[in-house]
């Protein structure tokens, strides 16, 4: 008994000498290179907000009155800091044009940009399929029928807001329950009822748009569906502003459960996920911040679908580091091609114009690396 002790306490020793645990110095260098792999997976979404801040920045100068960063930041300085930099008469217009009339601009912008981007990357996540969209169960078609009935019908702006809004909810809530009818929990099913449900609305949006006034109220109808930020203002982004942040909040919360739902339904089961729970509670946060966007400014398109794959190719597949730098990365594409909508001609081009003529040869060029992103 002694020597089989014996041999076991030498066999122990050499092991020891030939793999010896590491020592005080050699394991701070271990736990220095585990801070850097995590730093290094969070310089995507570092190097997103910080793009965003100077993108926000110099939006704010822009416009037919140019203001420089530099005024930018002593008109800031001087409001919130008490400095002194510039005398009341010139505060008093740098507030109006930069607090008044750009700010609120290019905060519809952030929050329309970040909640369709997030939102799409919510849907490639939850469907494994690349070429899903935020319209993938009608809640643009749904919402654009809304606003077109709105328009025609409703006499207060507000009104019709809320008419988009409602029209967006009852599109995907359709889509929804045919594939309950069916009893078939699968995203083809779903796919299939949004289908439905998009060409249902896009057919009425045709009969409202055919029986509207075409003098006074079918060109409104046209000009909401091209999408436009000038509908912004400060009390539309206040309001509109808490349930998509509650709404983006929530994508944010569950994107480890979309990495789970990206595996299948069944490995997802298997580790515990309720699958038809989760995937509900993505689809109704995905369907609000995105009927909310049509409500706010009109139909703005191509955001959720190329946007999540631009990030993907620089983050990958994890939705945890995906999710937040999508967010980023939409609000600050949409400011800029708001400012290009803005600027580029003598007159203001409707950005969801922009956003399609931009959108289509991106889409194209990131096509070819879309597969990167997905390994």
């Amino acid at each position: 008994m002694s020597a089989s002790v014996t041999a076991v306490e030498e066999t122990h020793d050499k092991a020891g000498r030939l793999h010896p645990e590491p020592g005080g110095a050699e394991q701070g260098r271990f736990a220095f290179a585990r801070v850097l792999r995590k730093g290094k997976g969070s310089l995507p979404i570092i190097g997103s907000a910080l793009s965003l801040l100077v993108v926000m920045l110099f939006s704010l100068g822009l416009g037919k009155y140019p203001i420089s960063p530099r005024e930018i930041l002593q008109f800031l300085c001087q409001k919130y800091f008490g400095a002194a930099f510039f005398p009341a008469d010139r505060m008093s217009l740098l507030n109006s044009i930069l607090v008044e009339i750009r700010l609120p601009r290019i905060l519809a912008a952030a929050l329309i940009g970040s909640a369709l981007s997030t939102s799409g990357a919510a849907f490639q996540a939850m469907f494994v399929n690349p070429l899903v969209s935020p319209s993938l169960l009608g809640v643009l078609a749904g919402a654009s029928f809304g606003a077109a009935l709105g328009i025609v019908y409703l006499k207060s702006w507000y009104a019709v807001q809320i008419a988009t809004f409602l029209g967006g909810l009852i599109a995907v809530v359709i889509a929804v329950g045919i594939a309950r009818v069916y009893r078939i929990n699968s995203t083809i099913m779903l796919v299939l009822g949004g289908i439905i449900s998009g060409a249902l609305f896009t057919s009425l949006l045709s009969l409202v748009k055919y029986l509207a006034d075409p003098y006074n109220q079918l060109p409104a109808i046209v000009n909401w569906l091209m999408g436009s930020l000038t509908f912004s203002d400060r009390s539309m982004v206040i309001k509109s502003s808490i349930p998509i942040c509650l709404g983006l909040l929530v994508l944010l919360l569950f994107s480890r459960h979309l990495n789970v739902l990206s595996m299948g339904d069944e490995e997802a089961r298997s580790l515990g996920v309720n699958v038809q729970r989760v995937r509900l509670l993505v689809i109704f946060c995905a369907t609000v911040i995105s009927a909310l966007t049509v409500a706010m400014d009109g139909m703005i398109g191509w955001v959720g679908l190329i946007i999540p794959h631009f990030t993907r190719m620089i983050t990958g597949p994890d939705n945890q580091k995906l999710i937040p730098a999508t967010l980023l990365i939409g609000a600050a594409y949409l400011i800029v091609v708001d400012d290009i909508s803005r600027l580029a001609f003598s007159y203001e081009i409707p950005i969801g114009i922009v956003t399609a003529l931009l959108g289509i040869p991106c889409f194209a060029l990131v096509l070819r690396n879309a597969r990167k992103g997905w390994g």
